[in-house]
């Protein structure tokens, strides 16, 4: 194994956008090989490590080659059970710790990922089957930054008070919610994690998190590195599946808020699940983003233009399995042909080989359901008359990656009212259309039931502005895409769900205001 380090100007790999322009160091890998797991991991409650208490075990393995990574618990109602009785137990002492202990204790844990991002990394790529170069340069640091982020944010906060008149105060604190219960994603294991767990353990909330069952290995790992760092109870990994494991959760007395990320369909039955206890939800759900080119994109061939052609080709980004991918390109009638020839030059150019190996830019989808669901896609979309302009198929490797998941990087010509342009894929899949002018762009934009991201390109200043907001999405990246600081709000309109993550907002998602209304006035009011 040969390792290289480049700094920000010499790595092939641009992250600053995505890492929100942290100087973290840039790895640049030659060839990794599979990492090496326990034969069985457990769940973390309490502050240990302990096994289900059924004895039920469900063997996970890597989408990058379909072999063996390790057996973890299939958890039960009564596992669950016992992680938020060990939350409940210790949220009082907790909420009382003051915020300089939390933050340090949060800067504690950005140090301990960041010590060991390599080895997080590599799990990381094993588990869910991303090229190693986004999850060393990309995924794990953004996550050490998300910890670092509202570690700060907690020291920085001040109160409110007002004097409503002389003998009256009205002073605000922000107090913890109390348990909190997580559901997360396969997508972005580790990442995902580290937008839920932070603000919720800032403010001062104990969290029973549930990892998706198709990636728990990073998850373990975290715990198995951060074990000693918050008290006992305080934070607790239950794995499972979501019938098993994730509805006990969500729909618990004991809890007092839930968190979801993941499909729009599983977020309806969270928010049911939670609602008999009136617990507050969050719940950041699909998408089927725009992504708009407009003419002038191609008024020069210089770097904006290769830039705009890169920023259509990001919808094979972590094999298009990012609920803001930007699976449906539109395109300004006139420049449609030349655009989209370069498009799919820059399609047919994409590596996708080892993911192991620092050369891949897309590796395996992270499970045999999810890539046989894009390849029944693929055959809908024939069905429904697209035209299939690069892709269209599964992509067999060989040697020892031949029982792998992978598909090729795919563009379907077509129009909005087809399934494809309308379903989320949730693959590397783009469909693409075009439009006359701006009128038929938002038009098209906007006729989705989804609302969390979309990309507007262009060299008109006017369209910088007026065109993101006609759009109804809640994230929109000008001149961009793909970029997700720690320090900007993110979250869905529409059927993308609901409250937002990341930036200082964020916390008070995980807390409630007590108004406390002080009188000085030693003189009554006089009605008895």
């Amino acid at each position: 194994m040969l390792i290289y380090f480049y700094g920000a100007n010499n790595s092939s790999f641009n992250t600053a956008s995505i890492c929100a322009n942290t100087n973290y160091k840039k790895y640049h890998i030659m060839s990794y090989s599979k990492p090496q797991f326990k034969d069985t991991y457990h769940n973390f409650i309490n502050g240990k490590f302990v096994p289900p208490l059924d004895g039920q075990y469900f063997e996970n393995t890597s989408p990058i080659d379909n072999t063996l990574i390790a057996k973890y618990p299939r958890s039960q109602k009564e596992d669950v059970e016992l992680a938020l009785d060990a939350a409940n137990a210790a949220k009082e002492a907790w909420g009382n710790t003051s915020v300089t202990e939390r933050s340090a204790l949060l800067n504690k844990v950005a140090d301990i990922i960041e010590a060991n991002l390599e080895e997080f990394a590599l799990v990381e790529t094993c588990d869910n089957g991303k090229p190693i170069r986004e999850t060393l340069n990309a995924d794990i640091p953004l996550a050490v930054d998300h910890w670092r982020y509202f570690a700060s944010c907690i020291r920085a906060e001040e109160g409110g008070a007002s004097e409503l008149d002389s003998n009256t105060l009205s002073m605000n604190i922000k107090e913890p919610l109390g348990v909190i219960g997580q559901i997360i994603p396969w997508n972005f294991p580790l990442l995902m994690l580290s937008w839920k767990l932070p603000p919720a353990l800032a403010t001062g909330n104990c969290v029973v998190l549930k990892p998706a069952e198709q990636t728990p290995s990073s998850a373990t790992l975290l715990m198995e590195k951060i074990a000693e760092v918050f008290p006992p109870g305080v934070l607790n990994i239950v794995h499972g599946f979501g019938p098993e494991a994730g509805k006990p959760l969500a729909s618990s007395s004991k809890v007092d808020k839930v968190a979801f990320t993941g499909e729009t369909t599983t977020g309806q039955l969270i928010m049911q699940y939670a609602s008999k206890n009136l617990n507050p939800v969050t719940m950041e759900l699909g998408g089927k983003s725009p992504n708009i080119f407009f003419n002038s994109v191609m008024d020069e061939d210089d770097a904006f233009l290769d830039k705009a052609i890169e920023g259509a080709v990001l919808f094979a980004f972590n094999q298009g399995e990012v609920c803001t991918c930007p699976s449906r390109i539109l395109v300004q009638e006139d420049i449609y042909d030349k655009f989209m020839e370069r498009v799919v030059a820059r399609t047919k150019a994409i590596i996708q080989e080892n993911p192991y190996d620092a050369n891949t830019q897309v590796g395996a989808q992270a499970s045999h359901d999810q890539f046989m669901k894009i390849q029944s896609y693929l055959q809908i979309g024939v069905e429904e008359g697209a035209k299939v302009l690069v892709g269209g198929s599964a992509n067999k490797l060989s040697g020892e990656f031949a029982n792998g998941f992978y598909i090729q990087p795919t563009i379907l010509e077509g129009h909005n009212k087809m399934r494809v342009f309308q379903e989320e894929i949730f693959g590397p899949v783009a469909c693409v259309t075009k439009f006359k002018d701006e009128a038929e762009a938002l038009e098209i934009a906007n006729d989705t039931m989804y609302g969390l991201g979309a990309g507007v390109w262009t060299r008109d200043a006017h369209q910088l502005y007026q065109i993101p907001r006609a759009i109804k999405a809640g994230r929109v990246w000008v001149n961009c895409y793909h970029a997700y600081p720690a320090h900007a709000p993110f979250g869905g309109y529409k059927k993308s769900g609901f409250g937002r993550e990341n930036h200082l907002m964020m916390m008070d998602h995980y807390r409630q205001t007590k108004n406390m209304l002080i009188s000085y006035d030693k003189n009554k009011l006089g009605f008895f």
